[in-house]
């Protein structure tokens, strides 16, 4: 019996990057599982990200996300990078712009590899990465009238 790295769904599929999008309109869950599902994976991890109800002791209100024109393309070179480091067998990551309310999805990304381990750490670096290279920009509105940008890079 061969090592299990020799087996092909032990790799990286040859096209992993299956989404890449933003949007100004609700984000489905269901969307981007179905968009990381694959039969060599034996883990898929899926990050959510909402807007929550206060930030930095302040109550939020609602927010606004808006982005540069490169955005989608920073999204997708972030994603590359994961490709590169992990055998991803799926990978899928769409952000929402527009103004959201607290509860509203903001992000969603999921990453499908063959082994759990594998999956979670290249979910963390898909959503780690993403926040802090992107550049999206969250306007955030507060309760008491004060409003605050907050830069994702």
């Amino acid at each position: 019996m061969a090592p299990m790295n020799d087996h092909p769904g032990e790799q990286a599929a040859q096209d992993p990057i299956k989404l890449i999008s933003i949007r100004e309109t609700a984000l489905s869950l269901d969307e981007v599982f179905r968009a990381v599902g694959d039969e060599a994976a034996g883990g898929t991890a899926l990050f959510v990200g909402t807007v929550r109800n206060h930030d930095g002791g302040a109550d939020v209100d609602e927010l606004g996300y808006s982005c540069h024109p490169s955005a989608e393309a920073e999204m997708r070179r972030i994603a590359e990078k994961v490709v590169a480091e992990f055998p991803v067998r799926a990978l899928a990551a769409v952000h929402r712009v527009g103004d959201l309310g607290v509860g509203d999805l903001a992000v969603v990304v999921a990453v499908s590899c063959p082994h759990r381990g594998e999956a979670f750490e290249a979910c963390r670096k898909l959503i780690d990465d993403l926040k802090h290279e992107v550049p999206i920009w969250k306007h955030q509105k507060f309760s008491d009238g004060t409003e605050e940008w907050v830069g994702a890079c």
